[in-house]
């Protein structure tokens, strides 16, 4: 007996350094019936000259980095930035040399070879920045929340309808989140058959000390569910397919951080859509022992099977991110999906060309943003005594 496990681990072990997975140190634990799948990128196409030009206004929050590169990857050139903070303008300078600073806004709105205007402005701000960016004939390119508040909404709506241009909220947990867009792939092909729900899990660090004063007031970020729970319900339209949806409960609390009144470290949204349900849960206390700002979760329940994504760890196996598990009636896999393909900058520079809604339709950014903004307004503030 002892001979035939011997054999079986040095049959185990040479099998997964002649595949590589012997480099994995977590996949020596694993089933061995797990199949193991590397998504590879494509060679990327570099075009000889930009579709697209694009100024940046208002870079209040970090992602206003990944959203610029995307553009940069999709086609679009940066021909100049507006920022009123002169440390944040200092280093978006060193990251993007060739793109000038500005020292009005309006040099950007009124530049007619600029097609496209990114913000990441304090969130309050963005709706009025990209209101002036459509009524200047401008697409618009903003950092989550668009919008926070639903008078926002109303007014962005109506803009966008009579202007006819572009107002696209990078939800970027899945724009940018490569297993994301690999599970988008599976769910189409029917791997996991229909989708009944989704179960989003967005926990942050807070890191205080480095938080700008805006940032605890929630007059200016719009509250947990506006902000980073917009995320989620993106994420629970696109894969449920839903077109329309209603907000079934909603709360949220203060329960570790009253030294700041107004903000909340914690949410939770239950929804019901036309074509699938949700639940998403948000929060601000992801502790310092973990090597990422949030094991950011998503799972996806089908009729016949279930994906998990763990978007930014594999908690205690992997410090790196994008990671897809799927069960279904034929297999149970795992996908590295670290090097799977990002469209989205792409899709939506065609889209600014082509007058086409293939990054992210206007109904479905609408959609998400508002469930959002109902989901924080009907809120029941709850405490734990």
């Amino acid at each position: 007996m002892k001979k035939q496990q011997d054999r079986r681990s040095f049959l185990r072990d040479s099998s997964l350094k002649l595949s590589g997975l012997g480099m994995l140190p977590f996949m020596a634990d694993l089933d061995l019936n797990l199949k193991f799948y590397k998504e590879k990128s494509p060679n990327l196409v570099k075009t000889l000259a930009p579709k697209i030009k694009f100024g940046v206004i208002g870079i209040n929050h970090g992602h206003i980095y990944s959203m610029a590169n995307a553009v940069i990857r999709g086609g679009g050139e940066m021909v100049g930035f507006y920022a009123k903070e002169n440390d944040l303008a200092a280093e978006f300078s060193k990251r993007f040399p060739n793109a000038p600073r500005v020292n009005d806004e309006n040099i950007l709105l009124e530049n007619k070879e600029i097609h496209l205007i990114l913000s990441s402005a304090i969130p309050s701000e963005r709706a009025a920045i990209g209101i002036k960016a459509m009524r200047a004939g401008k697409d618009y390119m903003v950092d989550k929340p668009g919008l926070t508040d639903l008078k926002q909404l109303k007014e962005v709506k109506k803009v966008q309808k009579e202007t006819g241009r572009i107002f696209s909220i990078v939800y970027s947990e899945r724009f940018e989140n490569r297993a994301t867009e690999k599970a988008s792939e599976l769910v189409k092909a029917g791997a996991i058959g229909n989708v009944l729900q989704t179960i989003g899990m967005g926990p942050h660090r807070m890191n205080p000390k480095t938080r700008p004063e805006w940032f605890f007031e929630k007059k200016y970020f719009g509250g947990i569910i506006t902000d980073i729970a917009s995320h989620q319900f993106d994420q629970f339209l696109h894969f449920t397919g839903s077109t329309s949806a209603q907000v079934v409960a909603s709360q949220v609390g203060n329960f570790n951080n009253k030294q700041y009144p107004t903000f909340e470290d914690f949410g939770d949204v239950m929804l019901k859509g036309n074509q699938g349900m949700g639940y998403i849960r948000v929060d601000w206390f992801t502790p310092d022992g973990l090597k990422t700002w949030g094991d950011g979760r998503l799972t996806i329940l089908g009729t016949e099977g279930f994906i998990e994504i763990r978007k930014n760890i594999d908690i205690a196996r992997k410090d790196i991110g994008n990671h897809l598990y799927m069960a279904n009636n034929k297999e149970t896999a795992y996908f590295d999906c670290s090097e799977y393909p990002l469209s989205y900058g792409e899709r939506l520079v065609n889209d600014v060309v082509n007058r086409t809604e293939t990054a992210m339709t206007q109904d479905h950014c609408f959609l998400a943003m508002e469930l959002a903004l109902k989901a924080q307004s009907k809120a029941q503030k709850i405490e734990i005594v």
